[in-house]
This record gives C-alpha cells, structure tokens and sequence, in this order.
C-alpha cells in the first residue's frame, strides 16, 4: 500500500483502494453472526482491509486524495475493468489467498498479461535509491515500456539504466550466426538499443542514462541487474514471443524472481508483431 501511496504522489493523482469482496456473488450472509460479535462478518472484515490500506495510504502520503472501496466481484475481473480508467495498477505479488510455496499470486499474473494500463508488482526489496532499470529488447511491447521508464526515473529523481541483453543464437534453430557475424550481431542489437530509447533521450536531456549492451540471456541478466535498482520496466512480451501469448518467459521469469519493483507496460495490440 505504501508503494500505491508514492506512486499517487509522483504523479499528482489521487489513489483508489479497491477490494474486490466475491462473497456477495455466492449468495453467503454477510452480517455478524447472531452468535458472535455485532462487529463481526463477512462484509465488516471486508471494510476493515480498507480502512487499514487507505490509513497506510494516508500515513505514507498525506497531501494525496485517498479513497476506500468495496467492489462486488471477482478481483481479477473487477481489477481489470478498472484498469481502463486508471494510469496504473499497483498490486502486491503475492495476495492473502496465495498458497505458500507459489512466488506470484494468480491475480498479479493476470493483471501484467491483461490490464489496460501499465501494472506495478511490488516484489522484492524496495528501495528508496538506486538506478530505475528499463529493460529494452527491440519488441513493440518494450518500446511502450521506455516512455513510462523516462517519466518513472525523472519523477524519482533518479539515473535510468537500459539494459539490453542478446546472445548470437537464440534457440537451436536459429541460423543468424552461420550468415552473420558475432560483431555483426553486435554492431545490430547495439542498433536496436539505440534507437529504442533515441526519442525518449532526446526529450529528457537532463536525465542521467546508462546504456548497457550485455552479452548474455535476458532472464539471468536482468535478473542480476535488478539487484540493485529501485524499479525494473519491462514490456509484457519480447520479439521472440509466441502470438498468443500474453506474457512472455521473460517477463514471467522476472516477475516470479527479480530483487525489486516490477513495473509491466503493455504495447497496444494493433503494434506488437513477432
């Protein structure tokens, strides 16, 4: 709650608290049971979740607007149709219904693949310093990615550090390196992080960025790189993902694995490609 409450104040909005209470849909009572307290009950243990999230909210950010809600609903429903008119979904990576030995919580899983506006993970170790990493891979997905890293990094105050990881092959059918070069390869995918962020640079000159063309698969780099930054930005899906999926291997990796923040920001349909 404390990382919705920052975020709200970056960008001088308001936070809205929304628990999705499902009860109500399987027809189960809701009122303190006549054997037990008059504070008691579904819908009174429901409106205690938010009172103490808005006051978190509050204590942590108290020039922002906060407001409580309960929403009759299944989450991941009633979080992705508010995504439509929010500029971003901050969610914990594990809910209170996670079973224990699963390292993402299924709401956080659906919401990165599905939300209309970028989502935020709190996992890991927050920090208050440290670079915001964007990773950057070519991919329609990713380019989404590098506006909303620019404005993260500008807001906190704070170098931005692009990270892009290639290999020379990427899978055992791949025939790039019998026709080209591993310099070849290079000189191209230090291309590709060039113009990804060329735009975005050029708008912010006062930012602090560092350029990283690592060698090495994305998942173990970033996930190194993440060790120390205070955000990680990444798109949903990379250039080597399949059609149908919404989320690719490395975004999923990260968000099971990476040592902070992960912030996933979708391209709009009509510009991904494969």
């Amino acid at each position: 709650m404390e990382a919705a409450a920052r975020e709200a104040r970056l960008r001088g909005t308001g936070l809205s608290v929304v628990h999705a209470f499902i009860w109500p849909l399987l027809k189960v009572p809701l009122g303190p049971s006549p054997y037990g307290p008059p504070t008691g009950g579904l819908r009174q243990q429901a409106q205690d979740i938010v009172d103490t999230a808005v006051a978190r909210a509050r204590t942590t950010a108290p020039d922002i607007d906060v407001a409580g809600e309960i929403v009759a609903g299944e989450p991941l429903t009633v979080l992705a149709t508010r995504s439509r008119s929010a500029a971003l979904v901050v969610v914990g990576s594990r809910g209170v219904g996670a079973f224990t030995g699963l390292l993402l919580g299924s709401v956080a899983v659906h919401l990165a693949a599905h939300a209309a506006c970028p989502v935020l993970v709190v996992r890991g170790r927050e920090r208050p310093s440290g670079p915001v990493l964007l990773a950057i891979d070519g991919s329609a997905d990713s380019d989404a990615a590098v506006d909303f890293a620019f404005a993260e990094a500008a807001a906190r105050g704070a170098e931005l550090r692009v990270v892009h990881a290639w290999t020379p092959a990427t899978g055992p059918a791949d025939l790039t390196p019998l026709f080209h070069g591993t310099e070849e390869i290079r000189y191209e995918e230090e291309r590709v992080l060039d113009q990804a962020v060329a735009a975005a640079a050029a708008s912010r000159p006062e930012l602090p960025v560092e350029r990283r063309l690592v060698r090495g698969r994305p998942g173990p780099v970033l996930l190194a790189e993440s060790a120390d930054a205070q955000l990680l930005v990444m798109g949903a899906r990379g250039r080597g993902g399949f059609a149908g999926l919404l989320l690719g291997s490395v975004s999923q990796a990260l968000l099971h694995h990476a040592e902070c923040p992960v912030a996933v920001v979708r391209g709009e349909p009509g510009e991904r490609s494969d």
